[in-house]
């Protein structure tokens, strides 16, 4: 009985509290870009996450992990800032229960949660997630003195990656690294998202082989594709800072668990398969959602991939 009321409510993993540091700059990003409403949506995200794992865990007498908090920052950040706030604690909901508890709970869990619960939405809700863009505040203090930004006289243009796949033109690329372009809350600055994922990296909170090797089977694939002359494929440089490339590649593919974490060359593969389908699924797909449905795929051949690694290491070792 002693064991059980010293038992922590929240079990602190200083990775994750690393994810979450990196992060504070993009959430700072989308306050100002979207308005207040965007750390309401956070919240309600958190909120729901949290008590999602904790009501699952009571009976067991275990301590919520701080990962959960990782996963509700990532799907936050991951939605428009339209979204209704009733979608957001559903995609929380069933990201954490369906992604995560189901597996059994912390470090068992074969899909990353915060992309279960953004497909969830996706397909059930998807001109929620893909017909609904605000334009960013612009000009200090932006969104820092706004509470709405899903208004319907503020509504305007699609993303800079919807425009590149439609040739429609392209945004100025000093918006693409600064953020003040139409897309999702966390996705837009890419030089935010940049700084705090070498952070990750650089505190080993991130594995830096899936990273390069993200970016390198991205950026291979989409010369090749923009080379041979296919319409949807634009410039390459172009295309890895327009759409949330750079948020999945830092943050959402490395999750430790659900990624392919067993050995360096396992790790490689997983990253270059990741940045490969990212590519092909934009160019050849209807669904522009390409970082989530990539990751999941990832996600699903990662067990067989550690697993076809051990093999081959026990067999070097025994030849």
């Amino acid at each position: 009985m002693a064991e059980a009321k010293r038992q922590k409510l929240i079990q602190w993993q200083l990775p994750m509290k690393r994810v979450l540091y990196a992060l504070i700059p993009a959430v700072i990003a989308s306050i100002y870009f979207y308005g207040w409403r965007a750390l309401i949506v956070l919240a309600i995200v958190n909120v729901v996450g949290f008590l999602t794992e904790f009501l699952f865990l009571r009976r067991r007498k275990e301590s919520v992990s701080s990962a959960v908090f990782v996963s509700n920052f990532i799907l936050a950040l991951s939605l428009p800032p339209t979204i209704p706030y009733w979608m957001a604690a559903l995609g929380a909901l069933v990201g954490i229960l369906f992604g995560k508890m189901a597996f059994g709970g912390f470090g068992k869990n074969v899909f990353n949660p915060a992309m279960v619960g953004r497909a969830f939405l996706y397909i059930s809700f998807g001109g929620h997630l893909t017909a609904s863009w605000a334009n960013p505040f612009t000009g200090f203090p932006a969104g820092f003195a706004r509470y709405q930004a899903a208004a319907a006289d503020i509504i305007g243009q699609a993303t800079p990656l919807v425009q590149m796949g439609k040739g429609l033109g392209q945004a100025p690329w000093l918006e693409l690294f600064l953020g003040n372009i139409p897309g999702s809350l966390g996705e837009t600055s890419a030089i935010l998202l940049i700084l705090g994922g070498l952070y990750i990296v650089w505190k080993k909170a991130a594995a830096w082989q899936i990273v390069v090797g993200g970016l390198g089977g991205f950026l291979v694939t989409q010369t090749v594709f923009w080379l041979t002359g296919l319409s949807a494929a634009g410039n390459p440089l172009y295309a890895l800072f327009a759409g949330s490339f750079i948020f999945g590649v830092f943050y959402i593919i490395t999750e430790p668990v659900s990624a392919s974490q067993t050995t360096k060359p396992g790790r490689w593969i997983y990253g270059i398969f990741f940045g490969i389908m990212v590519v092909v699924i934009r160019t050849f797909s209807a669904w522009p959602a390409a970082v989530m449905f990539a990751t999941l795929l990832a996600n699903m051949f990662a067990p067989l991939l550690d697993y076809w690694m051990k093999q081959r290491k026990q067999k070097r070792k025994s030849a």
